[in-house]
């Protein structure tokens, strides 16, 4: 991976030429020119998650706060912590926890908050990380019908850039706690693969087929459940989310939603009219071929990442049983209440 991603991530944000963007990807894993996309290339590419060049790295690490010279010493001291937490799982993973230190920026306590959330959310909602089986009908189902693949490249300050679109308006998906159970799945890959860092993560959402009828689905409850254990549990560095293809129904839902989300990711949400917006923060060439790019089409790109989660299964299960013990957590237990607040205080989600 080394060779292929110190190539391709130097072109990045820059005029692709004759070559498309997958073009690139395909001379780079097999050493000759390719002239366009070959989906027959993505298992030997692992273009799911290329990874920032050397040069992109330096920028990284420095938006990180990653000293070279002391990240070992912090590994270490999380480490030690950890092993002294009568109510957390044994966990010496070094790619996991130096995934959680990046992105709290090396901060020591942040980063033991984080680790601790992250093994309480998952025992607090099973709904969420137990059952992670892509071949299951429920979760295939959704696959089937939506779209949500971090692209393999990043862009030219180093952030990973995920998009999420759906196939049609009359798909109505089964339990939308699935739905996020498949955020988390290719969150939780995340954690393991961005071998070297990302510097934040640029979300871009397509509500072309949004309907009121399935967004009726999404209970405040549920929302919130959800967005606590993304920004409380994960260490992710939301730099952006950007709505493309817009109708009414969106300010409703963006309305709902924004409660729930701290002020600084509230300050993040663009809406666009058309997608010569968008190019002003991802570039171009680096989306997929629905949206003017050259990674091409994303059902493919979508279609690796569901082979890979594919793969994990087996770990997936094994991962069930890393969770918080609350009757030997030092101190009170923390509650459901602790946790997301009390249920009926929340509004509900009107669609007119």
């Amino acid at each position: 991976m080394g060779n292929q991603s110190s190539i391709l991530l130097t072109d990045v944000g820059k005029p692709p030429g004759s070559q498309t963007w997958a073009g690139r990807c395909t001379r780079l894993a097999d050493g000759s020119e390719g002239s366009g996309f070959d989906p027959d290339q993505l298992p030997v590419l692992q273009m799911t998650l290329v990874q920032p060049s050397p040069e992109l790295q330096i920028h990284i690490r420095k938006e990180l706060n990653e000293d070279v010279n002391t990240r070992e010493d912090a590994l270490q001291h999380i480490k030690d912590w950890l092993a002294k937490q009568p109510h957390l799982p044994d966990f010496q993973d070094d790619q996991r926890i130096m995934t959680f230190l990046r992105g709290c920026k090396f901060s020591l306590e942040k980063t033991k908050r984080k680790l601790d959330m992250y093994f309480t959310m998952r025992a607090a909602l099973p709904e969420f990380f137990t059952d992670r089986d892509v071949t299951r009908p429920e979760l295939k189902e959704i696959l089937d019908n939506v779209a949500f693949p971090p692209l393999p490249g990043l862009t030219p300050n180093g952030r990973r850039v995920i998009v999420m679109n759906g196939k049609t308006k009359d798909y109505q998906g089964p339990l939308v706690a699935d739905g996020m159970k498949l955020i988390f799945m290719v969150g939780d890959i995340r954690l393991l693969e961005e071998q070297t860092g990302v510097a934040g993560d640029v979300y871009v959402l397509d509500a072309s087929v949004a309907t009121p009828a399935y967004f009726a689905k999404f209970t405040p409850s549920m929302v919130k459940k959800f967005l606590v254990c993304v920004q409380e549990a994960y260490p992710v560095k939301l730099k952006e989310v950007h709505v493309i293809n817009v109708h009414p129904l969106v300010d409703t839902i963006i309305n709902f939603a924004k409660p729930f989300l701290k002020e600084k990711i509230r300050n993040r949400i663009f809406v666009h009219t058309s997608l010569d917006t968008l190019y002003n923060y991802v570039p171009k060439e680096m989306l997929p071929a629905e949206y003017g790019g050259d990674a091409g089409p994303i059902d493919v790109i979508h279609q690796a990442w569901v082979k890979k989660m594919e793969s994990y299964t087996p770990w997936f299960k094994e991962q069930e049983k890393m969770i918080a013990d609350e009757s030997k957590r030092p101190g009170r237990p923390k509650t459901h209440d602790d946790l997301f607040g009390v249920d009926g205080s929340f509004r509900k989600l009107t669609i007119d």
